[in-house]
């Protein structure tokens, strides 16, 4: 795994670039820029006009890509609130799985209420610039927190590790192109800022303040029994590695309350 995992990386990233770089050659090469300017979707007015009788193909591979982007997030997004979860940093509910799929029911609710949530912004172009510039800038604050990390603590394990000059490196332009969103964009920007700083009292309230009353700890306790037996989940048990070699299993077994 931690072999695979970076040559994967110094695979893909290189063939994504190559790719991207030689398809906007493509646009320019074979649009003059009036199209360009006046075509609502580049890679279709391109296949329209090199493609023949069968421009079909270009809205077919962007359906098909966009596919497989969502299938990537569902399984990544969901997986972000378990792992919260079981840091502690999330409801103790969204660190549960499937008994029997083993699969973090409540996390992917979580996050298709979420996602439900953000249809409510009715232009899509304004919504895609708050989720780009929100991720954009959780990207650049987690290769810094990385860093410190590398600086405060050089000694804790860490299967895969890369040298510093690329993760400098990329802060460098995150900076560059961070400063120029602001230039440029600044009601996007401010305002996707204040969505993220909403969650600020929200961790203040609920991983902070530690001396809660007795009754909020109920509410929380039946929320969390009633949602283990709506989605059938329980936490999972790491079972400690066997002598032979083998990795750590999850066992579901283990239950936080009778379901």
């Amino acid at each position: 795994l931690f072999r695979n995992i970076p040559r994967a990386i110094f695979i893909s990233i290189p063939l994504v670039t190559f790719v991207y770089v030689f398809s906007n050659v493509a646009y320019v090469t074979a649009m003059s820029p009036q199209e360009l300017l006046h075509s609502g979707a580049v890679a279709v007015t391109f296949g329209e006009k090199l493609l023949g009788s069968m421009p079909w193909i270009m809205p077919f591979s962007v359906a098909l890509s966009t596919f497989g982007g969502i299938n990537g997030y569902l399984f990544t997004s969901s997986r972000l609130c378990y792992a919260g979860a079981r840091e502690g940093h999330l409801p103790s509910l969204l660190a549960m799985i499937h008994m029997k799929r083993c699969t973090p029911i409540p996390a992917l609710l979580c996050s298709c209420a979420t996602s439900l949530l953000m249809l409510i912004i009715a232009d899509i172009y304004t919504l895609i610039n708050y989720v780009v510039f929100i991720n954009y800038l959780c990207y650049g604050v987690t290769v810094t927190a990385l860093l410190i990390l590398r600086w405060r603590k050089p000694n804790i394990s860490r299967p895969i590790k890369v040298n510093l000059l690329f993760p400098v490196a990329y802060l460098l332009f995150w900076a560059f192109l961070l400063v120029f969103s602001f230039y440029s964009e600044p009601v996007v920007c401010g305002t996707a800022l204040i969505i993220i700083l909403t969650g600020v009292p929200v961790y203040l309230l609920g991983i902070q303040w530690s001396n809660k009353p007795k009754y909020f700890n109920d509410v929380i306790e039946s929320v969390t029994h009633y949602g283990q037996k709506f989605c059938f989940v329980v936490f999972p048990q790491e079972e400690t590695p066997e002598e032979n070699g083998q990795p750590p299993t999850l066992n579901t077994n283990r239950k936080c309350r009778d379901v």
